[in-house]
């Protein structure tokens, strides 16, 4: 019996599995794919740009996505790069896409201020993208999330087996 009400706290306040919906975030995670959520380390810790997390995107939707922008950061995207506080990052999750397609731009030419009317990411607030950056409902359409919104960050890709990744 404690091990049941054990099992039931763990899984209610530290830890949640998820299955990816859609292609969003190609090529870090698939459709159908299933993951552990830890849904305390990161208020323990602190999120991170380039965390992949889950958010509750609206009542009934939780959305997967990369941290792109955090608190204070000023974000542009100009031939194709990231650009964070005017210094350039590498993306490498998107390596794949860039390789198959070397012509085509996958994130098109943004300021923060063009998307979203502000300079830098507001407090309390993250700016999000899915990997799969040409089809990927993201902060570029819906805005900033609120940090609270934030369920938790992506530690365990657990199935397809051949898949298995952890994320610490």
């Amino acid at each position: 019996m404690v091990g049941i009400i054990i099992f039931i706290l763990i899984r209610s306040f530290v830890f949640a599995n998820y299955v990816v919906e859609g292609e969003s975030m190609m090529p870090t995670l698939k459709d159908g794919n299933k993951l552990v959520v830890n849904k305390i380390g990161y208020h323990i810790g602190n999120l991170d740009r380039f965390d992949v997390v889950v958010f509750h995107a609206n009542k009934r939707e939780d959305y997967v996505k990369r941290i792109i922008g955090l608190p204070g950061d000023k974000i542009e995207y100009r031939d194709d790069r990231l650009f964070i506080n005017g210094r350039e990052f590498d993306e490498p999750y998107l390596e794949v896409y860039r390789q198959r397609t070397p012509a085509i731009s996958l994130t098109g030419a943004f300021t923060l201020e063009e998307l979203t009317g502000e300079k830098t990411v507001p407090e309390g607030k993250l700016f999000v993208m899915g990997d799969n950056r040409l089809e990927s409902w993201d902060s570029r359409h819906f805005g900033f999330i609120s940090s609270k919104e934030v369920v938790g960050k992506v530690n365990l890709l657990y199935w397809p087996i051949k898949d298995v990744a952890f994320s610490p």
